[in-house]
């Protein structure tokens, strides 16, 4: 295949690939003064942020097993300190323009309790293996927009270089283990300025990863991610229907989205689930390129890695995530922050600007990216006036008996219109992790219609 588009670019006169693949030389870090996925293996100076030491693999004692959620393993853990409006200044070089933003605005009634750090992130031994693998054979081309189907199996790029290999890092990061994550009831809730809360959708969701899947005959080597969700509430739209899968090359096989409604009876391509057309499951507070902060192509932007840098990001958030009480988690303009836990880690940094002649609704985007799983702790997003529009802080967890580490829901701000969201929201349902995948003949759109409705 490489050979393939090498001549393809030779005889276009195009230049398709862009520079991905590290030395054998510079690969031999992994393993050594880096981790196998590529963080930074020794702690800070400050012994702020611990060494790697393997990740999270023990459960605690009172973890029960396939119940859909997972035990807090840092109850017992007190605050280090409070970050507040009164102190923000001091902590200034370690957070985003959204926090420092939320801070200002909510001198009263918002706040940040600083944890001790924990590197939690674990993941399967074939998984490290093979991003080991590709630090020296993963290359993306279409100048970034593409990887190669290659790079399945493992995270693309252990020690990228440019913007674009970050992206599709978190883009391709390993969140949903071998077979899928499902569950029964993903609340996405939103508040708005006067602090109404409104349930804008309770959803039944499956979201698998066929990138990972590489033992598996029937998979598309090109798709990477495949996700669909029923509509319970509320009631005007239950029953409905969409699914969403996405490919390593969306230049030649862009994102196919569906939906299918009880009223037209019959499955119809969504093209306009894609960019910034807001979500409306998600009471529109999101677009669908900032789902879970960033899916979907990358050729709207540019995306320059600016380098790395410790901030307070969400992280070990498993009382947000499994304990918190459904209806005590909001405050009237803000989640409320007793649920949450900041720790200090290692991020990338990220800024993605608009092209020319590109349309989007943002200008400018940021976002910060922990260097062990990839996953985007923190977001911001500038409107087209360069004014700060939304915020979003993703929460994960380590999946301990799973070796997955796992984010998904999160917290988004909308400064423009003073409201917010609390979007996937499993507190009700919890999370599962099928022992099995399913077979590729019950995974088109028409198939997956006539099993969860029943019809």
């Amino acid at each position: 295949m490489k050979f393939h588009l090498a001549l393809c670019a030779a005889l276009s006169g195009v230049t398709t690939f862009s520079i991905a693949a590290v030395s054998p030389e510079e690969a031999k870090q992994l393993g050594n003064e880096l981790t196998s996925f590529g963080a930074t293996k020794a702690g800070n100076a400050e012994g702020t942020i611990p060494a790697y030491e393997g990740g999270l693999t023990t459960a605690p004692a009172d973890f029960k097993p396939d119940s859909g959620f997972w035990a807090d393993p840092f109850k017992n853990e007190k605050p280090l300190f409070r970050i507040d409006a009164s102190n923000a200044d001091q902590y200034a070089d370690k957070l985003s323009d959204g926090q420092k933003h939320l801070l200002k605005k909510n001198p009263e009634t918002w706040y940040m309790d600083v944890y001790p750090s924990h590197r939690t992130a674990a993941y399967p031994q074939k998984v490290m293996e093979a991003t080991v693998r590709n630090a020296t054979t993963c290359n993306t081309y279409n100048d970034g927009l593409s990887i190669e189907p290659e790079c399945r199996g493992g995270l693309p790029f252990p020690i990228p270089k440019t913007g674009n290999e970050v992206m599709w890092n978190q883009l391709l990061r390993y969140k949903n283990g071998p077979t899928a994550t499902t569950t029964t009831s993903s609340n996405s809730w939103v508040i708005d300025s006067n602090g109404t809360i409104t349930k804008a959708a309770e959803q039944a969701t499956f979201e698998e990863f066929p990138y990972y899947q590489t033992d598996r005959d029937d998979r598309d080597p090109e798709m990477y991610a495949r996700v669909f969700s029923l509509n319970k509430q509320p009631a005007r739209r239950a029953g409905e229907v969409v699914g969403i899968n996405d490919y390593l090359d969306p230049t030649k096989k862009p994102r196919r989205a569906w939906s299918y409604t009880p009223g037209q009876r019959r499955v119809k391509l969504a093209p306009e689930f894609a960019y910034d057309t807001p979500v409306a499951s998600q009471g529109g507070v999101t677009l669908f390129d900032e789902l879970q902060m960033f899916a979907g192509m990358q050729d709207r932007f540019d995306f320059k890695l600016v380098g790395k840098k410790e901030m307070y990001i969400p992280y070990n958030a498993y009382k947000f995530n499994f304990e918190a009480d459904q209806m005590d988690q909001f405050s009237d303009h803000h989640a409320n922050p007793k649920y949450e836990r900041w720790e200090l880690h290692r991020v990338y940094v990220v800024e993605a600007t608009l092209k020319p002649g590109m349309r989007h609704v943002y200008s400018k985007r940021h976002y910060y990216l922990d260097e062990d799983t990839f996953g985007a702790g923190l977001y911001d997003a500038w409107d087209q006036e360069g004014n700060l529009y939304r915020s979003m802080f993703l929460s994960g967890v380590q999946l301990y008996d799973k070796q997955i580490p796992y984010a998904v829901k999160n917290v988004i701000y909308d400064f423009n219109k003073g409201m917010y969201g609390v979007i996937n929201d499993g507190l009700k349902g919890g999370f599962k992790i099928p022992k099995e995948a399913l077979p590729e003949r019950q995974m088109n759109a028409e198939a997956i219609v006539s099993r969860i409705t029943q019809r």
